[in-house]
This record gives C-alpha cells, structure tokens and sequence, in this order.
C-alpha cells in the first residue's frame, strides 16, 4: 500500500485530503503546513497526523503531494524526488524555468514518478472527446474568473492560462512556430487580463484569452479542424460536436444544408460526458502510473513545455504590460 504524505493544506490542499482518503491501495499517513492554525483544524477536522517537519514526513511516505504556494513547488519536489519518492505537484511545475528543467533533470535520474497538476486534462468535458481523431487548424479559448486573491502571487498566464496552455499543447501534435501576446495589470502588478495567439508549424492558430477580472465566470475551448467544429465548456462540463454526418452517425439530430457543391448533412451529436471528481481522476491515474510503472498522464516534461510557452507569452507581454493606475 503507498503511503501518502501532503505538503500544503490550504484551499485546494483540503480537495486533495478529501479524494486521497477514497482512492483505493493508499493510506495518507500524515501533512505538513507550516501555517499553525490552518495545520491545527486540519488535523482535528481529518484525524490526520500533522508533521512538525517536512523531511520527516517526506522520510516517512512512498509518494508526496505537493500543494503549496508555486514559490514553493521546487524545494519541496527536490527534496522529495532526492530522498527517491514518487511526487505529484500542482500546477505550475515551479516558479522559474530554471527550477522546472532541474526538476525534470532530477526526475530522470532518479527514475521516480512525476506528475504535473494540470486538472483540466481530466475535465468531464475534455474527456467525453478523447476517443476522438482531433487534428485542429483553430482553436479559440476563454477563461475568465472574478477576482480572487488566491494565486495571484503569479500572473493571470501562470495562474490560469496555464490549463490552456497545457490543453492546447496536448491536442497539437506540432512545435509552436510564433506568440504574440498583450496584457493588462489591473487589480496587481502582474498582468491579470491577457490574450495570446500562438502558431504552429503545422499552421494551426491558437487564440487564448484569460482574465481574472470579470464579472462572470467562463472556461470554453472551442476546435475548428476541416470535417468538424467541437465545443467544450468546461465550466458546465458540457461538448458538443457539429460536423458533416456519415453513414454510421446514429442516433444524432441532422438537417440539410445547400451548398455550392451539393447538399451537405450536417450531424449535431453531445456525447456522454462522464460524471467523475476531476481531482480524484487525476491523482487516482497517478496512483495506477506508480503501480503498474507506466508513463504518467500530465508528465514532467508536458509541464516543462506548458512552462515554457507560458515564459515565453510573459517575455513577450514583457515591459509592454499596460499598468492601470
């Protein structure tokens, strides 16, 4: 049985507490959070054991969660993967690129499991296509929240474009070719609206914008590609797939159109979209990676490169930031 240790209890520390007391063949032994009331509740409200020091609860587990603040994601990974334990850490990978690619050096050599948070990966939504052949030449994406506090020790693309970022990267299968990017600091001093356009070498085009300014809330990847337009709304975990319909669609609502060449029938099909614990599906796959040794869903690696285009987008918002005062 793997023994489970977390790092970091605050907000999305508890999710983690919760799903990892449900996953079947582990046992959470214990957390560390150097932030004594928080550490203090927690541990009443769990009846789990709270670590006065990281190394010795790092010492004590098989696998450690890492679900700290990003400034913190790399001292505890390193420790961790160092002492040969396997490591989930939330997204970002860590807070600078030079800590990111040590990490994924250290992962190597050690042969540990690690895997990136990035959650949408494992969306409802997003999973309801995965049987699909997707090759998109546009892609279009909205993420936009209120304003909150929370996470905004790093800009608006570390803190939420991320998952785009992530998500776009694993449905192109080609190198990005060129970014372009602008942004608006409005409420830090980081951008908190930003929109970016990214090509790839196999000419799609990736239009994203984020925004943690908005008055209401909205997560939408919209795909483009020649036979097919696919919806997903993560937000309401809703798909829909309009395209040209073939002989084997059944039991999919479709109408004629006119068209130049000939008449075109057009199928509008919502596929089942699986009631699943997004967080749960993630940390559960990583538990199967570690037991069975197979490749991890979100790798070091694909966090590396959603890293890397992120950095890249910052660098060339870069001193062009508009700063509303």
């Amino acid at each position: 049985m793997l023994k489970i240790g977390v790092l970091g209890v605050g907000h999305l520390g508890k999710f983690h507490l919760n799903n990892w007391l449900e996953i079947p063949g582990v046992e959470l032994i214990g957390f560390y959070d150097p932030h004594n009331e928080t550490s203090l509740a927690v541990a009443e409200k769990y009846g789990l054991r709270r670590f006065k020091e990281m190394e010795e609860l790092i010492e004590q587990a098989d696998v450690i969660d890492v679900v700290t603040p990003t400034d913190q994601h790399f001292i505890c990974c390193e420790k961790a993967i160092r002492k040969g334990k396997h490591v989930f850490v939330e997204k970002p990978l860590a807070n600078t690129m030079d800590e990111a690619r040590e990490l994924v050096k250290l992962a190597a050599e050690s042969g540990i499991k690690l895997q990136v948070g990035h959650v949408e990966r494992f969306n409802p939504a997003f999973m309801a296509i995965s049987h699909l052949s997707l090759q998109p030449m546009f892609i279009e994406v909205h993420r936009l929240a209120q304003f909150n506090p929370r996470g905004t020790e790093v800009s608006v693309i570390l803190d939420l474009m991320i998952h785009d970022i992530d998500i776009v990267l694993s449905l192109v299968k080609s190198d990005v070719k060129s970014i372009s990017a602008s942004g608006v600091a409005v409420m830090t001093e980081t951008p908190d609206i930003a929109n970016v356009r990214i090509e790839f070498h196999n000419g799609c085009v990736a239009n994203l914008t984020s925004s943690r300014i908005s008055m209401k809330k909205m997560r939408k990847v919209r795909l483009f590609q020649k036979d097919a337009y696919i919806g997903i709304d993560l937000l309401e975990k809703k798909t829909e797939i309009i395209k040209l319909k073939e002989d084997t669609d059944e039991n999919v609502f479709a109408f004629d159109i006119e068209t130049p060449s000939g008449t075109k029938s057009i199928a509008i099909a919502n596929p089942p979209v699986p009631e699943v614990n997004a967080i749960k599906e993630e940390l559960l796959a990583f538990t199967n990676a570690i037991l069975n040794n197979t490749r991890t869903a979100v790798t070091e690696m694909d966090g590396l490169m959603a890293m890397d285009v992120a950095h890249q987008i910052l660098e060339k918002i870069g001193n062009n930031v508009i700063i509303r005062s």
